[in-house]
């Protein structure tokens, strides 16, 4: 015999066990576990296979173009072939990651900053693909965005290393072994920002980053953009007053339409070399179109140069002292507006939050701004020089660490005199 107290509520023990619920009454439905961010699951494929899938189709993508501009000029000499046009395109698709190529004029290295640019987008997209494959999308785990930018980087090396086989084989040499270690460093950089993103560690990073580290890293990235933008507006207004040489240049090479396209659409893929050089030349350092030369606004010596339409738009002379001094004036001026920019920022949020701005606070970021500014645009003008041959074409493009030190002195003296002269006109209309 059993007893039961009434404040003990009795539990059917039928047939189905005991606590099974009475016959009749139906129990809310159980819902299926919800897996967390970053939990693996069975349905996920391979790493192998997912970073082979990511990295091949940035590959592909960003060979195409290249082999299709390059097609252009093989047809139009009617030697047009597709195993000609895969190593052409292979060749510039590896020249475009800064791999050089050793041809009978000389070594060739420098890199279309176009192509560059598009492999990179790629490969940040196929960061992003790897990383949701595996099921890693905002598990913010440093270990897993790392194994999914060094799988991406590892499968991109190898196809670096045959596309250097297959160009060596019928064409340029290309050392494989730099390929594959240009490659895999380009292609687990690039594959790391889609990852971190795609995880969240990016987010993490950026949110647990002192206050002033962040806005002088925004305020310098803004103003190495509007420098690169200063500069590309300054590029094409010379390609502007100079468009009947370059449309003299291009015709010059009796290819014939298919030839002449082929030729737009490279010198179309060396416009971001040309802006960044432009931006050099505001900058004051100027660059070098060959061996004991250089294009800067107080001094122009070129000599004799070749018929490319890249350097159609060279100015024919230094500029006088006031133009000078005027066109020395833009970085100073971008560099201020960015001052000006984080003041209003950083005053913005402390209104918000009824604080007074510290000056430490305000200044610190401003002066971060500079070598911020500087590394890109210093990493940029590295990138965008190299060899044209032997001889005199031996050394195109700027000086990094001049563009760098120049970059990095300017845009902090410019910050701190906007975000300083913003503050103080900000305490005077108070």
């Amino acid at each position: 015999m059993s007893f039961v107290t009434p404040d003990q509520p009795r539990r059917a023990t039928d047939a189905r066990g005991a606590g099974a619920r009475p016959p009749g009454r139906a129990g809310p439905p159980r819902r299926a576990p919800v897996p967390r961010a970053g939990t693996p699951n069975r349905s996920h494929p391979p790493l192998a296979v997912a970073a082979l899938v990511a990295a091949g189709g940035a590959a592909l993508t960003s060979w195409l173009p290249v082999a299709f501009v390059l097609w252009l000029f093989q047809l139009s000499e009617g030697a047009a072939s597709l195993l000609g046009a895969v190593r052409a395109g292979a060749a510039g698709w590896l020249l475009g990651h800064g791999v050089p190529l050793a041809t009978a004029a000389g070594p060739l290295g420098l890199a279309p900053l176009a192509v560059t640019a598009l492999a990179i987008w790629r490969l940040t997209r196929a960061g992003v693909h790897a990383s949701r494959a595996i099921g890693a999308r905002g598990s913010r785990s440093p270990g897993r965005t790392l194994v999914a930018a060094t799988a991406v980087g590892i499968v991109y090396a190898l196809l670096g290393v045959l596309a250097a086989l297959l160009v060596g084989a019928g064409g340029p040499g290309v050392s494989p072994v730099r390929a594959g270690l240009t490659l895999a460093v380009v292609g687990t950089l690039a594959a790391g920002v889609g990852a971190a993103r795609t995880t969240g560690l990016g987010e993490v990073f950026t949110t647990q980053a002192p206050v002033p580290l962040r806005e002088g890293v925004r305020a310098g990235v803004v103003a190495g953009l509007v420098l690169l933008g200063a500069g590309a507006a300054v590029a094409g207004l010379a390609v502007a007053t100079g468009g009947g040489d370059a449309a003299d240049l291009i015709g010059a090479y009796r290819t014939g339409v298919a030839g002449q396209a082929g030729i737009t659409l490279v010198s179309l893929a060396y416009a971001p070399n040309a802006t960044v050089w432009s931006t050099s030349y505001l900058l004051g350092p100027g660059f070098a179109v060959g061996t004991d030369t250089a294009v800067r606004t107080s001094e122009v010596s070129v000599g004799a140069l070749p018929a490319l339409p890249l350097f159609a738009g060279l100015p024919s002379g230094p500029i006088d002292g006031l133009g000078s001094a005027a066109v020395l004036a833009v970085p100073v001026l971008v560099g201020m507006a960015a001052g000006w920019l984080l003041a209003r920022r950083l005053g913005g949020v402390a209104a918000a939050e009824r604080t007074p701005l510290p000056w430490r606070q305000l200044l610190a970021p401003a002066v971060l701004a500079g070598p911020v500014a500087g590394l890109l645009l210093g990493v940029a003008a590295a990138a965008s020089g190299g060899p044209l041959g032997a001889g005199r074409l031996a050394e195109v493009g700027p000086v990094g660490w001049q563009v760098a030190l120049v970059a990095t002195l300017v845009t902090s003296g410019g910050a701190l005199l906007g975000a300083a002269a913003t503050r103080w006109l900000t305490q005077l209309a108070g």
